[in-house]
């Protein structure tokens, strides 16, 4: 179910636009045209795809044992050029 509400609505009701998201997506207008929308977080993440982040990599929240080895790299100084 697809709700739409202008923006004096939502600043309104602001809650009302939070448990409507829970049905579906909430169109926010400004001047009658479509300019946010409000999703709940559950949808969002369908959306955005179950890719992790790199914030939540490096929090290894699940304790995972992370190797990281990574390649040597070797820097040779070249003799500045004054000519």
């Amino acid at each position: 179910m697809t709700t739409t509400l202008s923006s004096r609505a939502f600043n309104q009701d602001t809650s009302g636009a939070k448990k409507a998201a829970l049905n579906g997506p909430v169109f926010i207008t400004d001047r009658g045209r479509p300019a946010h929308v409000l999703l709940n977080i559950d949808d969002y993440r369908k959306l955005a795809g179950s890719s992790l982040s790199l914030a939540d990599a490096l929090a290894c929240p699940d304790g995972a044992d992370i190797d990281f080895d990574p390649p040597r790299v070797e820097i040779f100084p070249r003799p500045a050029d004054l000519s």
